[in-house]
Formats: structure tokens, C-alpha cells, sequence
């Protein structure tokens, strides 16, 4: 009796020591991966710590780097960027911004250098129609195409009438179907009365 109390006693301290230990490993596990997470998030994104003589020129130059396209990223802008061009231009940013520089002239010395590639929204001109213009002109001839379609099919359903020929057939051929349907299901009937009898 000693025995088989002092086994469960056993079996109970490391069956709570297992499930201790688990616990600990899955929260340890847990607090690893949630850290890992936030140290490649801080990593990630860029800081820089230029000083601004006032804050109409800080948020001028936020803006920019929002706005301005990091040339070789995919899908990046300048202030989302750590890659060394990206870097650079932010700096190269800062700096216009210092010497006086107006947006639309920053604008325009990034697109001198970089081409359209650096502008978000590319601006309107002979090479970006297709750009701007197309997705509403692929849309549009969707529609005539979807309403030249079904205006159509109306019109075949219109036109489809059969001569009296035709109909003659038809109606001789359902009738002689029916005829044998009406003759099957008769000498079903009769061989169920047989079976029952």
C-alpha cells in the first residue's frame, strides 16, 4: 500500500514537472520569437537625425521623402528605404531642402537624375498616357464588349424561329415519343399488377 502511494506520488511530482517544464519552454519559446520580431522591426526601419531650422521645413521634407521613390527598391519610398541610395537621397533631400530649395525644384532635379522611375505618381505627360489613361479605357471597352455581347444574343434569340417544315418534324417526333413513353410506362404498370397477382 506504501508502495503503490508513493509510485502515484511519483508519477504525479513528474507528470507536474513535465507539464512545468513544457509550459516554461513554450513561454521561453514564446518571448524569444516576440523579441526576435520587434529587434528585425527596429532594425528595419531607417533613422536619420537631421536638424531643421524650423518645423515647416521638417514636414516639407517628410513629405518629400514619402513621396519620392527609392530607385532600387520595388515598392519603397525614400523614408521607408534602408538601402545606401536610399540613404543618400534622403540626405540629398536634406540638403536641397538647406539651401533654399523649392519642392517642385527637388522634384524636378530627382526626376533629371533618377527618371519618372522616382515619382510615385508619375506626372501626366506623352510617355505616361498609357499609364493613366489606360485602366479607364480597358474598362470602358470591357463594357461595349460586355453590352455588344449581350445586345447580340438577344437578337439570336429573336431570330430563331423554326419554318413549318421544321416544326411538322418536331411535333411528329415528340409525339412519337410520347407514344412510346405512354406505351413503356403502360406495360410497366401491367407486369407490377402481374407480380403483385
Amino acid at each position: 500500500m506504501v508502495i503503490q502511494n508513493s509510485r502515484n506520488n511519483l508519477v504525479v511530482f513528474f507528470s507536474r514537472t513535465v507539464l512545468s517544464c513544457t509550459a516554461l519552454s513554450f513561454s521561453l519559446i514564446s518571448l524569444l520569437v516576440i523579441s526576435l520580431l520587434t529587434i528585425n522591426q527596429a532594425a528595419a526601419s531607417p533613422v536619420d537625425t537631421y536638424q531643421f531650422s524650423d518645423e515647416v521645413t521638417k514636414k516639407r521634407y517628410q513629405a518629400l521623402v514619402k513621396e519620392l521613390r527609392c530607385p532600387k527598391c520595388q515598392n519603397q519610398n525614400l523614408a521607408d528605404s534602408n538601402s545606401p541610395i536610399a540613404a543618400d537621397l534622403r540626405r540629398e533631400v536634406y540638403e536641397l531642402l538647406q539651401q533654399g530649395k523649392a519642392d517642385i525644384e527637388i522634384v524636378d532635379f530627382m526626376v533629371k537624375r533618377y527618371g519618372e522611375f522616382v515619382l510615385y505618381r508619375p506626372r501626366v505627360s506623352s510617355l505616361t498616357y498609357v499609364l493613366w489613361f489606360g485602366p479607364a479605357t480597358l474598362l470602358f471597352v470591357g463594357v461595349l464588349v460586355v453590352v455588344f455581347i449581350l445586345r447580340r444574343k438577344r437578337e439570336v434569340k429573336q431570330t430563331q424561329t423554326l419554318s413549318q417544315a421544321q416544326q411538322d418534324k418536331l411535333n411528329s417526333i415528340l409525339n412519337g415519343k410520347l407514344h412510346e413513353n405512354a406505351n413503356e410506362t403502360a406495360d410497366a404498370i401491367t407486369q407490377n399488377i402481374n407480380k403483385n397477382k
